[in-house]
């Protein structure tokens, strides 16, 4: 039988086992290397999908949620970005410091997450793309997971092959789409490509994105303040970075920053880099970040953060909450593991993702 067959039932088996040793964190801790800082990262809070989400992995249930925060305010002690940016400066964070992040636009995490993270006293982060606030448009995730829901993949790569020509792969999956397809696009082709797949798929992107309601609007923006939420920045329209030009940056970055912080009154000094991936922080991104008033960024690809963390390269972790004890496994163990992976692949010049149990792919981060 494959290994991905036996995959999740050892980790669920090994995972319950080390929940009921004696000190488990501290055998957590002896895995190494050190682990200062936990970031977890949350999206669209709620209790069913939608076909605008449904199989991007990006939606949690509120119980699942509330019992997320119960598990980080048990073992963890809840930290805000103002903590983060000091210990990047010099002072220590306290022990076992835990940040909960939100990534996207949705307005469930107003209507839902905020009031329980205020309830249990959890401040947060939450990377918002002002492109969507208003529900004037639909972020292209949330197209491409609409269509390919109501109307088949043949409409996507009916959609896909009117940009790229007739050899582009055959696109199967929305995995496929986000991980495959949308990072080999230029902007321009990106927006062709939606343009087509709302034609396709018979969408006039306005009046759905408006009935949907799926996002923020510029009040509730506002209201974040009253429950202890920093806004950071996400991009203007969530693209992938490996291929922008320093127009693109600008549009993407500048102007997302300038839009949030005329609309919410706030200053914006973190970014979170969308998808998640390391490959898309580039040199030049990095460089104008730090040079357009950001103090901090975020990834989304499960590692430990260690004390001497670049606040230019926070990793996060982007969390089931299955139960407690796959929670423990996730937040502890798994981001230690492919820390060390990562470093003895890097020592090797390999390129190799590692072992199967390590790495899980993530459709959105």
């Amino acid at each position: 039988m494959p290994f991905s067959r036996f995959q999740q039932p050892a980790l669920n088996l090994a995972a319950q086992v080390l929940w009921r040793t004696p000190g488990r964190f501290e055998i957590a801790r002896l895995l190494g290397p050190s682990y200062s800082l936990r970031c977890v990262v949350f999206h669209n809070i709620s209790d069913s999908e939608s076909p605008f989400t449904a199989g991007m992995n990006v939606t949690t249930t509120p119980k699942k949620f509330e019992a997320a925060l119960e598990f980080l305010t048990t073992y963890y002690t809840p930290v805000c970005l103002d903590d983060v940016l000091a210990a990047s400066a010099g002072r220590s964070l306290p022990s076992r410091a835990a940040l909960v992040t939100f990534d996207d636009a949705y307005a469930s995490v107003v209507k839902i997450a905020a009031p329980l993270c205020r309830k249990f006293g959890v401040p947060a982060v939450f990377f918002v793309n002002a492109a969507f606030l208003d529900n004037k448009r639909l972020a292209p995730d949330n197209l491409v997971c609409y269509v390919a829901n109501t109307q088949g993949f043949k409409a996507v790569n009916d959609a896909a092959r009117s940009v790229r020509g007739n050899g582009c792969p055959e696109l199967r999956s929305l995995s496929d789409i986000f991980a495959r397809f949308f990072p080999l696009l230029r902007l321009s082709e990106r927006e062709a490509f939606l343009e087509s797949l709302g034609r396709s798929g018979g969408v006039i992107e306005s009046e759905l994105a408006k009935d949907a309601g799926l996002y923020l609007t510029t009040e509730q923006l506002r209201s974040l303040a009253s429950f202890d939420f920093e806004i950071g920045n996400h991009s203007y329209t969530h693209v992938h970075f490996r291929s922008l030009l320093q127009a693109g940056l600008r549009e993407e970055v500048d102007r997302n920053k300038e839009e949030l912080e005329n609309r919410s009154g706030r200053k914006v000094r973190s970014f979170s880099q969308p998808y998640g991936s390391s490959k898309d922080l580039t040199s030049e991104l990095a460089h104008h970040l730090r040079n357009s008033g950001h103090e901090a960024v975020f990834l989304s690809e499960s590692t430990a953060n260690r004390r001497s963390a670049d606040p230019f390269h926070f990793d996060r972790i982007n969390s089931r909450v299955d139960s407690v004890h796959s929670y423990f496994l996730e937040l502890e163990v798994l981001p230690r593991l492919r820390t060390i992976r990562n470093q003895i692949f890097r020592s090797s010049g390999s390129r190799s993702g590692g072992s199967a149990v390590l790495h899980e792919m993530q459709i959105e981060n």
